[in-house]
């Protein structure tokens, strides 16, 4: 998707993976600064540890309490910070890191563009309050939902998250239990349905997806997790974490780059790496 993105663009970069282990990610971080690196993603489960282990958070790492994108900085002659793009003869002697969240709008634009889904006013479901979980209760309350009802393994994690979300947005109703009743969304924020014999992220003694209008899935390969199939079973509209990949990496993209993403071309590779050469037919 990135290179891609980076292609289109007509810009001579490259996107690469790299396998960071929890208690190195600040030695990681400070030694793709040093290297040069423009700009870093994190995923789990770097993103809420990297809050402390950057120079500068942006407003939205600030509010999500997570970061997902770094963008290296370099002091200019003038004193103010800029991009490392923009340094282009030599790398500055002053240089920082700036933390950003690009995952929280894109949770909430895909929720709207793949489910067609108002969240002001709906009751959901969260299941998981992890990184990107936890990432997605704090928008799902900025968004205005009228009940969330979050389910975490560790429980006290989830009563964290629900304590933060009364102090900023004391409108929404919090539940640290399953449901009654019909609920407009579920979100599945686990890591289950990675694996194709992972059990479903909820108890079904407790909550069933009969209950659930639409069902969102975080995970995006496999394409068809055992929790959307079972959605898609019960009669709910399904759709799996693609659009949030995609619209979290487009805003990462034009942080590191300033310019405009090309989204339609971040999408069709997304969908080529995904679901192979024809998503329209799976």
């Amino acid at each position: 998707m990135q290179n891609a993105g980076l292609a289109a663009l007509g810009l001579n970069w490259r996107y690469l993976a790299f396998e960071v282990r929890p208690e190195e990610l600040r030695e990681a971080i400070v030694g793709a600064k040093r290297m040069g690196f423009v700009g870093v993603n994190l995923t789990v489960p770097h993103k809420l540890l990297a809050v402390d282990h950057v120079d500068a958070l942006d407003e939205s790492a600030k509010q999500w309490q997570a970061v997902n994108t770094i963008r290296f900085e370099g002091r200019a002659k003038g004193g103010d910070w800029q991009p490392l793009r923009e340094f282009t003869d030599a790398l500055p002697e002053k240089m920082r890191t700036h933390g950003f969240n690009t995952d929280a709008d894109a949770i909430a634009r895909a929720v709207r563009e793949d489910l067609g889904i108002e969240l002001n006013g709906a009751r959901v479901l969260l299941l998981g309050v992890g990184g990107a979980g936890q990432v997605a209760a704090l928008k799902l309350a900025a968004e205005g939902v009228g009940e969330l009802f979050m389910i975490n393994r560790t429980a006290s994690k989830a009563a964290s998250v629900a304590a933060e979300i009364r102090r900023r947005h004391p409108q929404v109703r919090v539940h640290l239990e399953y449901p009654r009743g019909e609920v407009d969304l579920a979100v599945n924020a686990t890591s289950l349905g990675l694996a194709a014999n992972d059990p479903l992220p909820m108890d079904e003694k407790q909550f069933s997806l009969r209950q659930a209008r639409a069902v969102y899935e975080m995970i995006y390969r496999p394409a068809e997790t055992p929790l959307l199939q079972a959605a898609r079973a019960a009669g709910c509209r399904v759709a799996n974490g693609l659009g949030m990949l995609l619209y979290q990496g487009a805003k990462a993209l034009e942080i590191w780059t300033g310019q405009p993403a090309p989204v339609e071309v971040m999408r069709r590779a997304l969908e080529e790496n995904v679901y192979g050469r024809n998503p329209s037919q799976v």
